[in-house]
C-alpha cells in the first residue's frame, strides 16, 4: 500500500498494491497494522479504530454531502469506490487549522482502486460520475443523528470546482445545509 500525502498533508490517497494476471486481479482492501505503519512514517496520528462500515449506491449526478459529525461521534473515514466512479472532496471544518476551508478533491474509481483518509475534523462529500456508483466507507464512530451536519456543497466561500459535465441529484437536507460561515465546527 502507498500513502501519499495531499496538499492538506492529514488527508491522504491510498494506492493499494494490486496483482494481475490473466484470472483477473487481487488486492488487500485493508490492513491495519500496515495503515498505521504507513501513517506514522508520514508523521501522522492513528486513527481510532474503525467500527462501522457503510456502503451506498448512487445514479449518476447523485450529489452527497458534505456531512460530518460533531464529537464526541466525529468520524474519520477510510472511503473507496467498488463500482462506478466518483469526485471525492475533503473539506477542512478545523477551527484554527492552517488550512481550514481548503479542500482536496480525488476520483475514486474500481478502476484505480484508490481510496482516501480522511481524519475527523473534515465534511465530506462526492458527486457520482456513472450511473451505479458504489461507495464503501469506513468510519472511526456510528452514526450519531444528534452530532449530523452538513455544508452546502456549492458554498461560495468553498469554491469547489465540482464536475460540470453532471446533472446534479441532491436531497433536499443537503441543498438545505448551512454554509461554512455560519456551521457549528471543530474548535
Amino acid at each position: 500500500m502507498k500513502l501519499i500525502q495531499t496538499h492538506i498533508p492529514e488527508v491522504v490517497i491510498i494506492e493499494p498494491v494490486v496483482f494481475e494476471d490473466e484470472r483477473g486481479w487481487f488486492m488487500e482492501s485493508f490492513n491495519e497494522r500496515r495503515f498505521h505503519e504507513e501513517l506514522l512514517k508520514l508523521g501522522l496520528p492513528t486513527p481510532r479504530p474503525f467500527v462501522q462500515d457503510n456502503h451506498s449506491c448512487s445514479k449518476k449526478g447523485v450529489l452527497r454531502g458534505l456531512h460530518y459529525q460533531l464529537p464526541p461521534h466525529a468520524q474519520g473515514k477510510l472511503v473507496r469506490v467498488t463500482q462506478g466512479a466518483a469526485f471525492d472532496v475533503a473539506v477542512d471544518i478545523r477551527e484554527g487549522s492552517p488550512s481550514f476551508g481548503q479542500h482536496v478533491t480525488v476520483e475514486l474509481s474500481a478502476a484505480n482502486h484508490r481510496m482516501l483518509w480522511i481524519p475527523e475534523g473534515f465534511a465530506h462529500g462526492f458527486v457520482a460520475q456513472v450511473d451505479d456508483t458504489h461507495f464503501h466507507y469506513k468510519t472511526t464512530d456510528y452514526y450519531a443523528r444528534d452530532c449530523e451536519r452538513a455544508i452546502r456543497w456549492d458554498d461560495p466561500q468553498l469554491a469547489i470546482h465540482w464536475p460540470q459535465d453532471l446533472e446534479f441529484v441532491i436531497n433536499q437536507k443537503d441543498r438545505e445545509a448551512t454554509p461554512l460561515a455560519i456551521a457549528r465546527l471543530f474548535a
